[in-house]
């Protein structure tokens, strides 16, 4: 008996998707960058990654150039406000750090909120 034409071809696209490579796939929220006033990013942060520190140092590595000035600072936005520039205070109440480096002066510095309580680290 042969196979309807139908039944290969939905196993065939069922096949592929399931044989995808699966670090194509992520479970990160994604974060937005609300826009950048003179040479600081405003970027928002997922709630559930507020405290992530590797989640930080990823999305620093997307945004900012190897070897380039990069200021960022980060909040997350849990009342759901709309992103605009500048922040509506909602989100500016709401920082959870910053990055910053400066190619100058040799600079490197990630800064928590101290509203996050992230124990033994500086913050502002």
């Amino acid at each position: 008996m042969k196979p309807r034409l139908e039944s290969v071809l939905l196993a065939a696209l069922l096949g592929t998707l399931s044989s995808g490579p699966v670090a194509a796939q992520t479970t990160e929220p994604a974060w937005t960058v609300a826009g950048r006033q003179g040479l600081v990013r405003q970027v928002i942060v997922p709630t559930a990654l507020a405290k992530n520190e590797a989640a930080y140092q990823r999305q620093i590595a997307q945004l900012c150039g190897a070897d380039e000035t990069c200021f960022l600072n980060f909040y997350t936005n849990s009342t759901g406000a709309e992103v605009a520039l500048p922040l509506p205070d909602a989100i500016a109440n709401e920082a959870t750090a910053t990055w910053r480096r400066s190619m100058k002066n040799g600079a490197r510095l990630f800064t928590w909120s101290c509203r996050l309580q992230v124990p033994d680290r500086p913050c502002f």
